[in-house]
């Protein structure tokens, strides 16, 4: 069976929520802490849940940036990688009325995790290569992506889609001042 990419959905919702119950998480920065806050999400209201993860309108709340203060919620889709089963996660996201994402923002257009029993079966690379036709139809005609510079699995799903390193930076902000590789893909 083809790899594919899932509109979140109630049907599938049971098998995401069995991939957080296990230790997985889509946020590798905040990982059981993100996984938790997501799981009271889902048994509080599971379908307000499934609907906050396609918004491509950029509506609801602000959100908090990393300097403390509320900004916009930036347009986003996010998709459930899926092959006989729950493989991964994978998003993109832009810049409020389509286009680059705001200085603010330092994360890129797409950020993808397969949890740890599902990799290296080329889920990560597969999915962006289904993900990356939504970019052009959200104003954008390159995305950007970032990688841990000790994360070579992740800067071969980037190399394999067609993406080229453009800086090296020090992510003060998130990583605790590691440096992070910063990729660029043209569309």
């Amino acid at each position: 069976m083809p790899v594919t990419l899932e509109t979140p959905s109630l049907d599938l919702l049971p098998a995401y929520a069995d991939a957080l119950r296990r230790g997985w998480s889509a946020d590798n920065v905040r990982g059981k802490a993100a996984a938790d806050e997501e799981l009271e999400r889902i048994a509080a209201d599971p379908e307000a849940f499934v609907r906050s993860l396609d918004n491509p309108d950029g509506g609801g709340p602000p959100v908090m940036r990393l300097d403390g203060s509320l900004g916009t919620r930036l347009p986003s889709i996010r998709r459930w990688i899926w092959d006989e089963g729950f493989c991964g996660a994978i998003g993109l996201r832009w810049g409020p009325g389509g286009g680059p994402l705001p200085d603010w923002f330092p994360y890129g257009h797409i950020g993808y995790a397969v949890p740890p029993w599902r990799r290296g079966r080329g889920y990560a690379s597969q999915a962006l290569t289904l993900l990356l036709p939504e970019a052009p139809a959200r104003g954008l005609d390159y995305v950007e992506l970032t990688t841990d510079t000790d994360n070579p699995a992740s800067q071969q799903v980037v190399i394999k889609n067609g993406g080229v390193l453009v800086a090296r930076e020090r992510d003060d902000a998130v990583h605790g001042g590691v440096e992070i590789l910063r990729w660029r893909i043209d569309l």
